[in-house]
């Protein structure tokens, strides 16, 4: 996920954002058409930072793992900039990896099949051209592919997003930080072209427990909150997902 830092103006991330309370309470996320994955037979999952694939689509890969879906994750960057000023960089990039290979395990997505790029987390626009022919090759012959929005604020997510598009891919866009800066009924967000993705207990509750597994983004940094202190977090405990076409 990785909060970026305030420029002069305030970043809209790091702006106090929309109560999840305001988000539940607006019957347009209800009124959403159902996604309809039901023939989807091999799926490729982009995510800018590991915990990006869960926070977005978490419930959903579970959905696909227990149909028997082929899924792969392209890991762009191995998220090491997500503590500033943390002495040994390496260890944070290797435990966040680590991270996100359990978070799989909860999610019962025991096959996956995991690409990791290591491109440098916060630098990932500077390697755009080169992310989309990535793309192209390691997302060849799958059917679907999700990846962040191209316009959810966050530079690395943004990118990722842009590339999956000029690779061809067509992707379905998860959001992840827009629950933070928009509102309900937010014009600046395609509505249009939005669908939900209902998610039964049993895969909230896989979800739940991946989300869990990240405890370098839950845990209060030095001087800092936790890159998803329990306000942030909140908006991805809900009992559907939200794609974007």
């Amino acid at each position: 996920m990785n909060a970026e830092q305030a420029g002069p103006a305030l970043n809209p991330i790091d702006a106090p954002g929309t109560p999840e309370a305001e988000w539940r309470a607006w019957p347009g996320l209800g009124a959403l058409p159902a996604l309809a994955y039901g023939g989807w037979q091999s799926v490729v999952v982009i995510a800018a930072h590991p915990d990006d694939e869960v926070l977005g689509v978490g419930g959903l890969l579970s959905l696909l793992a227990a149909a028997g879906v082929r899924l792969r994750l392209i890991a762009v960057t191995d998220g090491e900039a997500s503590h500033p000023g943390i002495a040994d960089v390496p260890a944070l990039a290797a435990r966040r990896v680590k991270e996100s290979e359990s978070a799989l395990e909860a999610l019962g997505a025991h096959a996956v099949e995991v690409l990791r790029l290591g491109m440098p987390d916060t630098g990932v626009a500077a390697h755009e051209g080169e992310l989309a022919e990535a793309l192209k090759e390691a997302a060849a012959g799958f059917q679907v592919c999700l990846a962040p929005w191209e316009a959810d604020v966050h530079s690395d997510h943004e990118a990722a997003g842009r590339a999956a598009v000029a690779a061809g891919l067509r992707p379905y866009f998860y959001p992840i930080w827009t629950w933070h800066w928009a509102r309900p009924g937010d014009v600046r967000l395609p509505w249009s072209r939005a669908l939900r993705i209902p998610l039964p207990p049993p895969n909230r509750a896989r979800k739940l427990a991946a989300i869990g597994c990240f405890a370098s983004q839950l845990e209060p940094r030095d001087g800092l909150e936790a890159v998803l202190p329990p306000g942030i977090l909140a908006h991805f405990t809900r009992d559907h997902e939200v794609l974007f076409r």
